[in-house]
């Protein structure tokens, strides 16, 4: 495959189990799918607590201005912009504890 100058453009190889470059899907003698062999789970590594304490600060800072939206919303009779901004400022909220706590 190449490019509009001629130049060969690199092809990605397959991986273990995966498709070939033609596009058939591996099978076995028999013409069966082979079984799917699961991925290993990949360890993440934690953040530092500074930068977590950082992220779950951002988040509070963003469910304050949820909720002062969702207040002036609900004292101004816009009922449904208040619901929303009340739902932005609890989801915000579950984000940047689990941020805090699971790192």
């Amino acid at each position: 495959m190449t490019d509009e100058t001629g130049e060969p453009i690199a092809e990605r190889e397959p991986d273990d189990g995966a498709a070939p470059a033609g596009g058939a899907a591996p099978t076995t003698s028999a013409g069966e799918m082979p079984p799917a062999t699961p991925a290993a789970p990949v360890e993440r590594e934690r953040r530092p607590a500074f930068e977590r304490i950082g992220l779950a600060a951002v988040a509070v800072v963003m469910a304050c201005l949820f909720g002062a939206v969702a207040v002036a919303a609900f004292v101004g009779g816009e009922y449904f912009l208040a619901a929303m901004g009340f739902v932005g400022c609890m989801m915000t909220l579950v984000v940047g504890g689990t941020t805090l706590l699971r790192g």
